[in-house]
């Protein structure tokens, strides 16, 4: 069973996401002194009184906007109330009880979950606020005042949300969850993707590039495994990154990757492979995560006999160290063949994390040997003494020599393929450290 969920609702610009990241204790959510900053949900597990939970950041609401995306805001805010086990209501001590603050808590009201008041910028501390007596006309509890730059005040907060969690299962040990970063260039379709799978406008969608600006969790579990998909801003060329707000936006993105077991590359079926998709794989490649390269939007090329295996060979063409990478075709529109992606997931997360038995890996080796020679040069050929798996998450071994200058990258290149027909190591890096006798491993 997934942790107990608890949502911060209120107002643009109350402080939630200030409030967020010190709980969670890093800067997950984007913190600017602009109204509707953080416009999706943004999950982040944390902890209190030894109690684990995950915590909700959600878009400011606007009861009464009609912009489109105040609208997508305000549909995201309700899905997390829905969901959520407990609600933190965030209010601006210094602005009072405003209208929307009235909106809001009816609406809370309605959910029928348990409501924890919050009083925000409560800088002052000591002499209760005389303001703070104004936020019990909203009819949800006693106010909690706090001050989330300064961290006063929230132990007191996260008290009374401890005291309305639910009970605590027994026994309830989840299997390992396959973190998965949807990754690509903006409007390829990925926040799309993430809908389908859940079957719920889990993020906002619309024709504006660049609409989702965070990287957001969503837990989603079926017949396959468990999986926690990462929706990532579209990372946009350094020229095209002008504001804050999208240079962190490109960071976070780059953290999902960090995060991630499999990163599922999304390419535009009708645009190709362009540069920036280079640049976007590149990142996942280096930092030896599992790739699987998505087409998207498939449903729309026109296609005649041949296409797919030409369009897959141009794709590698491309991607020229992404050969180790499956290829799917799909649709997040109509949902042509997602389904297929889950069994495609655990392959390439099992492959990423495989390891070999050092007997059965210097025995592929030495078969490798005997076929393909080692390299010589000047009369001196290159001895492979021994080799052993140092770690996984890519597959990395170490290969002991008689002289590293001898190991050339072709014949390291031959190595991995060898190793990679071997073992299946389908969707994930491999990587070799050639190491003399004597040295360290790593």
């Amino acid at each position: 069973m997934p942790k107990p969920m608890v949502a911060i609702i209120g107002k643009p610009n109350v402080g939630k996401s200030t409030f967020f990241n010190y709980i969670v204790g890093q800067r997950l959510s984007i913190v600017e002194d602009i109204p509707g900053v953080t416009r999706d949900r943004i999950y982040a597990d944390t902890n209190w009184r030894g109690r684990d939970f995950t915590l909700i950041d959600t878009g400011g609401i606007e009861p009464k906007s009609e912009d489109i995306i105040q609208v997508g805001m305000r549909e995201q805010a309700n899905i997390a109330i829905n969901i959520a086990d407990v609600i933190i209501f965030i209010t601006d001590i210094k602005q009072g009880v405003t209208a929307s603050d009235q909106e809001i808590a009816t609406m809370l009201r309605k959910s029928k979950k348990p409501i924890v008041l919050v009083c925000n910028k409560a800088d002052n501390f000591g002499q209760p606020d005389p303001a703070l007596y104004e936020f019990y006309n909203l009819g949800i509890g006693d106010p909690y005042p706090v001050s989330s730059t300064n961290a006063l005040g929230i132990g007191d907060v996260l008290d009374a949300v401890y005291d309305h969690l639910p009970p605590k299962e027994e026994n309830d040990n989840d299997k390992e969850i396959i973190n998965v970063a949807i990754i690509g260039k903006p409007n390829v379709g990925k926040s799309s993707l993430v809908n389908k799978i859940l079957g719920e406008n889990r993020v906002i969608v619309s024709d504006v590039a660049g609409t989702t600006r965070d990287a957001i969790d969503s837990y989603f579990e079926n017949e396959a495994g468990k999986y926690n998909f990462i929706d990532t801003a579209g990372i946009r060329r350094k020229s095209k990154v002008n504001e804050n707000i999208e240079k962190y936006s490109v960071m976070r993105s780059l953290l999902a990757i960090e995060r991630a077991d499999v990163c599922l590359l999304l390419i535009d079926a009708i645009e190709g492979v362009t540069e920036q998709d280079t640049k976007i794989a590149g990142e996942a490649h280096e930092s030896g995560k599992g790739v699987i390269i998505v087409v998207n939007k498939w449903d729309e090329y026109e296609k005649e006999t041949g296409t797919l295996e030409k369009y897959k060979k141009e794709v590698y063409n491309r991607l020229s160290y992404l050969q180790y990478a499956p290829i799917i075709f799909i649709s997040a529109k109509t949902g042509q063949r997602v389904d297929k992606l889950f069994n495609l997931i655990n392959k390439v997360a099992n492959n990423n994390a495989m390891r070999v038995s050092t007997a059965t890996l210097n025995q592929v080796i030495n078969e490798a040997i005997a076929i393909v020679q080692p390299p010589t040069d000047k009369g001196r050929r290159l001895k492979i003494l021994y080799a052993t798996q140092a770690q996984t998450k890519p597959p990395t071994f170490v290969i002991f020599v008689n002289n590293k200058e001898l190991f050339h990258f072709s014949y390291e290149r031959y190595l991995i393929n060898q190793l990679r027909s071997n073992f299946d190591l389908e969707g994930t890096p491999v990587r070799i450290i050639s190491r003399e006798k004597g040295e360290k491993e790593i």
